[in-house]
């Protein structure tokens, strides 16, 4: 059995030919695409996070909406920016979200990767310390989030307050019991999957990764996984950790789904550099009829070794279109290889 959700960037543009022309159309779009995918069965509803663009960014607002509207579904996010966040509000922003949905939340995390601008956690507020990287930066943040999810007191209380204040220190409110348990982190490399295991997150691998060894894309990520899950061991952790992988799957079920995706081109894996010094491999997508596509998905690694399995979705095509794509694996694909 494993779980399987979508993700979606969020992408809106004012073109004729996209089905989100504006953020409220793609705000209000991601609403009901969760509400679909937990009426077809499906176990979470992500998204993704970007600043600076024509995409979802602030995602607690979207997130406890989702929440109100749904009663099964894991909602979450893969991933947000930790160099853009002030640990402390996103703690009660999170523990928010978290007690709308009564306990679905799944936070997924990252250091950052290149964004729209030069450097657009400084226009929020943030710089790195001295000595640290960006990428430190956004590492420590979450580290101060995780200490803060616990629910310790740590605030030195008003001695005359405007409210009553419970004994001891104070902390952030609200609290949602249970939720620095549902903290995942998106590894790019073997190295941060390993550091993530040694902290108790879970594990978010995408569609790309640092290239390690050269070798295909789903090989390179299931070594990530087994190393993520053998620090987790080693570290002692009490509870089991969970994994998951995203793609792009799609079943070509009728003349549309080959009109959109039957000659996608992406077939095979891809190289490219995300920065100056990271050399970087694109895991390829699957578009094929379902018989074909079953016994080609039996051959990825790294979705055999993930507990979670989270389908990049083209959400400019619309609700309707992104529930058949969704209702199309879950009902055609899925019980062949044994995740239904």
């Amino acid at each position: 059995m494993k779980k399987i959700g979508f993700l979606s960037f969020g992408h809106w543009s004012p073109s004729p030919q996209s089905g989100a022309r504006s953020a409220a159309d793609v705000l209000l779009q991601s609403i009901e695409l969760a509400e679909a995918a937990e009426a077809l069965g499906a176990d979470g509803a992500y998204f993704r996070v970007h600043h600076f663009a024509r995409q979802l960014a602030s995602p607690f607002p979207l997130l406890a909406a989702v929440g109100a509207r749904t009663t099964r579904i894991e909602i979450g996010t893969a991933v947000i920016d930790m160099r853009y966040e002030n640990p402390l509000y996103m703690a009660e922003d999170a523990g928010a979200a978290d007690l709308i949905s009564r306990g679905r939340l799944q936070l997924g995390l990252s250091r950052g990767s290149p964004e729209q601008v030069v450097d657009g956690w400084r226009y929020f507020g943030f710089r790195p310390g001295e000595g640290e990287t960006d990428a430190d930066m956004g590492r420590r943040h979450t580290q101060v989030l995780l200490d803060v999810l616990r629910g310790e007191g740590f605030a030195q209380p008003n001695p005359r307050p405007m409210f009553p204040n419970p004994p001891g220190l104070l902390r952030v409110e609200p609290h949602a019991d249970g939720l620095r348990e549902r903290i995942w982190w998106g590894a790019g490399s073997n190295a941060t999957a390993v550091w993530a295991a040694k902290l108790g997150l879970n594990l978010q691998s995408s569609t790309l990764k640092d290239d390690e060894t050269g070798e295909p894309f789903h090989i390179q990520q299931a070594k990530q996984i087994r190393a993520y899950r053998a620090a987790w061991k080693e570290a002692g952790h009490t509870r089991n950790p969970r994994v998951s992988v995203s793609r792009s799957i799609f079943a070509l079920m009728n003349d549309q789904d080959r009109m959109y995706f039957g000659r996608s081109g992406k077939e095979q894996d891809s190289i490219g550099f995300i920065d100056e010094n990271t050399r970087a491999i694109f895991g390829r997508s699957y578009a094929a009829e379902p018989e074909a596509l079953i016994e080609e998905l039996r051959q990825d690694e790294a979705i055999a070794e993930a507990d979670t399995l989270l389908l990049t979705v083209p959400n400019q095509l619309g609700v309707a279109y992104n529930a058949h794509v969704l209702e199309a694996i879950l009902q055609h694909v899925a019980p062949a290889l044994g995740w239904r």
